[in-house]
């Protein structure tokens, strides 16, 4: 199992300045300074109000500016605390929450065994716990980790690309995208959520940044493999529609290209361990890494 970089203290960015909010996700909100960046976990209450908002909001509402949703959250949360849980908990956001912690949890430790320590992530450092300040609720933070700042995300990265008209590095940056699947193919690890802003640009590599999704279970992998068969326009599935509106003709190549690789055939090529299951097709091990 691969372990942070051990130092006796924080690098000194941290400490000398605010650190800026960087973004956000649904399970942690993310600050930065230079090159190192902070996490804070959500609350439950936080997480569930977030789940709550995606299932009400229209989808075009939730792309609009992260200072709205965040108001909207703590609204949102205020109401929760005074109406009786069994209203707003149903057994649908029950579910999803359920199902988001436990990913989120499996993944985090999926990366820590096989991953860190790899090109494959950014590096993360360790250190005798600090207080950091953060722009923001809530003011300061305590952290005893951080991880190296990419970048930019790779969804980010490829819209600028295609803004500048730079097609071609466009279709690269693509390619290596592809072959980082395959890389965690190799090691027995899947992304159930291959969107490109879980993903990073660092110099020339492509490394992942949130971990929720990964698993070694070839069920979940499989049953995720028939889903992608009826995908019609993947890059739209990625995040990638309005990026790639601009240039249809490298969207439809890279959309072949992922039928061609994303599919059960391809994977089990790949994946480490392949033992005859009793459904008559050959069915990975649950052991490895992305």
């Amino acid at each position: 199992m691969a372990t942070p970089h051990v130092l006796l203290q924080a690098p000194p960015e941290l400490t000398e300045g605010q650190l800026r909010r960087l973004g956000e996700g649904i399970g942690k909100v993310v600050y930065a300074s230079e090159h190192w960046v902070v996490k804070r976990p959500r609350s439950p209450t936080e997480v569930v109000a977030l789940i709550l908002l995606w299932k009400l909001l229209p989808r075009r509402f939730l792309q609009r500016p992260s200072r709205r949703l965040r108001l909207l959250r703590i609204c949102v949360q205020g109401v929760m605390r005074v109406i009786p849980s069994s209203i707003w908990l149903s057994s649908h956001v029950k579910d999803v929450w359920r199902i988001y912690r436990t990913r989120d949890r499996r993944g985090e430790r999926l990366k820590r065994l096989h991953l860190e320590g790899t090109p494959l992530v950014p590096e993360v450092i360790s250190f005798p716990p600090i207080d950091v300040k953060v722009g923001g609720w809530p003011g300061w933070l305590t952290v005893s980790e951080a991880t190296a700042r990419v970048e930019a995300t790779l969804h980010q990265h490829l819209a600028r690309l295609t803004k500048e008209k730079r097609f071609a590095e466009v279709e690269e940056w693509l390619d290596r995208f592809l072959d980082l699947r395959r890389s965690g193919w190799r090691r027995g690890l899947f992304s159930l959520d291959a969107h490109l802003k879980n993903f990073g640009v660092a110099g020339d590599r492509i490394v992942l940044l949130d971990a929720g999704g990964l698993t070694d279970r070839w069920q979940e992998v499989e049953e995720r493999l028939v889903f992608e068969e009826v995908v019609a326009q993947p890059h739209v599935q990625l995040g990638l529609g309005p990026v790639l509106a601009a240039c249809p003709e490298v969207a439809a190549r890279f959309d072949a290209r992922w039928k061609e690789i994303v599919n059960l055939e391809s994977v089990l090529r790949h994946w480490p361990r392949v033992e005859e299951s009793t459904s008559s097709i050959s069915t990975p091990s649950s052991s490895g890494s992305r």
